[in-house]
C-alpha cells in the first residue's frame, strides 16, 4: 500500500491527527512539518498516479476542489502567494502540496530570500522543530476547517 493510501485509511479509521475536511474527491490534511506555515496537502480519494488517469469528471472536480482549498489555505494562514504543486515523484499517488509563501520565508535560501520551496534542504524542511504539535495543530486544524467552510459547496 502506498503512503497516502495508508494514510488515507488513517483517516477513514480517525486516526489521523492532521485530518482537516473530507471533500467530494479527496482530504484535506495539514502537513506534519510547517517549515511554511499553513503547508497543507490535499490527498487524491482515488489511487491513481497522473491526473489524466482520472475519469474527466473526476479530474475537473479535484482540480476545481483543490483550486477552492488553496483559497481557504491562503486565507486562514494569510499568503501572500501560493506555491501549488503536484509531482508524484516521492509518492505516486495523486496529491498536491499547497504552500502559503510569505516575504522572507526562505531564511536566507535562494535569491533574497525568493525561490522554489525545494531550494530549502529536505532535511531542513523536515526537521523536528518543524513539526507541528498540539495544541497548534489542532487550532490550524480548527481555522482551515472553518474557513473551508464558506468556500466548498
Amino acid at each position: 500500500m502506498c503512503l497516502i493510501c495508508q494514510r488515507i485509511e488513517w483517516i477513514k479509521a480517525g486516526e489521523n491527527p492532521y485530518f482537516v475536511k473530507e471533500l467530494e474527491t479527496g482530504y484535506v490534511v495539514i502537513g506534519d512539518h510547517q517549515y511554511f506555515k499553513g503547508y497543507t496537502l490535499f490527498l487524491a480519494k482515488e489511487h491513481v498516479t497522473e491526473l489524466h488517469h482520472m475519469e474527466t469528471s473526476v479530474k475537473l472536480r479535484f482540480l476545481e476542489e483543490m483550486s477552492l482549498v488553496q483559497e481557504a489555505v491562503a486565507k486562514t494562514f494569510k499568503a501572500e502567494k501560493m506555491n501549488i504543486e503536484l509531482l508524484g515523484n516521492g509518492d505516486a499517488h495523486a496529491h498536491w502540496h499547497l504552500f502559503p509563501r510569505r516575504s522572507g520565508d526562505m531564511k536566507g535560501h535562494g535569491l533574497n530570500g525568493r525561490g522554489p520551496v525545494w531550494w530549502v534542504p529536505w532535511e531542513e524542511m523536515a526537521a523536528e522543530e518543524c513539526q507541528v504539535q498540539s495544541p497548534e495543530l489542532e487550532e490550524m486544524i480548527k481555522a482551515l476547517s472553518d474557513e473551508l467552510e464558506k468556500h466548498v459547496v
